[in-house]
């Protein structure tokens, strides 16, 4: 270990009581770096502190337009300190094509990094080159046991448009009425009209139950408990929640959406067509008839799950930094 500590600075668009992707993984690559690095994780990139910025060595920036504020004065003030920008579902998906701050901060960005390996191929070609991908981790978790008989499946992200809620509330109108499928739902109220449709269906359906936001500790344990994990986003960077049900041993069901693809691969089983209910429906009843089907899903998990360990995070995140500043 160097007897002097680089400071890195992270920075992200979100305070922590947004509890969201960007934020938990501005925390987890503070823990995964701080045995090297001197890292400090800032809040709210829009509002950057000068006393961190004046001290630290390196900027890594989530997201390139909520950032591009930071990302701008950071290299305007300090041209000579590297900037690592991270690309979020947003970027990827929607910002980049028409975007002016979000293609700035790709230009200034002297490393870029995507979270899951399809995510490549939406980054503008001039910045192919310096674009890494860094697969997210979780710690592994040893696998639960799951009762026979019934599929209980988890959902794992906030009511809001982007993770399309809609598709799992209108799954239960193309299953029959006695089957033993059950949907856990966790996540915050971020959308008023989804929390009251959740909320709804509940009523309607005792085999839906959504829960609002749990702790860390408790999301993990209901995915290692579940079947399966339902992922029906609609736009995604590259979900963490997929890795966490991966190395808990539970296989997932997600619409086939790039950031869903990146992370689970191109060939997996367990795709259904974004938005499309009635096709989640029948994987459904496909996973409670058929033990061979989620077993297969489960193999091809477990196949990936080496690309998602704490360690392999940590040496992709430190190679990139090693290569734009040099530890003394």
């Amino acid at each position: 270990m160097p007897q002097h500590r680089k400071i890195i600075q992270i920075a992200t668009p979100y305070q922590a009581d947004a509890n969201n992707g960007n934020w938990r993984t501005a925390h987890r690559w503070q823990s995964l770096l701080s045995r090297d690095y001197q890292v400090i994780v800032q809040g709210d990139s829009r509002m950057p502190k000068p006393d961190i910025s004046a001290t630290s060595e390196l900027l890594i920036a989530l997201h390139a337009r909520r950032s591009a504020g930071i990302i701008q004065q950071s290299r305007l003030t300090q041209p000579d300190k590297p900037i690592i920008v991270v690309l979020t579902g947003t970027d990827l998906y929607n910002d980049l094509p028409h975007d002016a701050e979000a293609q700035e901060s790709l230009r200034i960005a002297d490393a870029l990094i995507v979270l899951q390996e399809d995510a490549i191929q939406h980054v503008p070609m001039p910045y192919r080159k310096k674009t890494h991908v860094v697969f997210q981790s979780a710690k592994p978790l040893v696998a639960a046991a799951k009762p026979a008989g019934k599929l209980n499946c988890v959902v794992v992200g906030h009511l809001r448009a982007e993770k399309d809620p809609s598709t799992i509330l209108h799954v239960f109108n193309h299953l029959p009425v006695d089957a033993p499928i059950h949907i856990l739902h966790i996540g915050s109220p971020l959308n008023a009209i989804l929390a009251a449709a959740s909320k709804a269906k509940m009523v309607e359906d005792a085999r839906y139950h959504w829960v609002g936001q749990l702790s860390h500790g408790l999301t993990r344990a209901a995915i290692k408990r579940s079947h399966v994990l339902l992922h029906p986003s609609i736009m995604e960077g590259g979900a963490n929640v997929i890795v966490e049900a991966i190395v808990s041993g539970t296989p997932v069901l997600a619409s086939e959406m790039s950031g869903n693809i990146g992370m689970l691969g191109k060939n997996y089983a367990g795709y259904f067509p974004v938005g499309d209910a009635k096709a989640l429906a029948a994987m459904l009843q496909k996973g409670l008839t058929d033990a061979n089907f989620l077993l297969r899903l489960n193999i091809a998990c477990q196949a990936r799950a080496k690309l998602f360990l704490p360690s392999i995070e940590r040496d992709a995140l430190k190679n990139i930094i090693s290569s734009l500043i040099r530890d003394i």
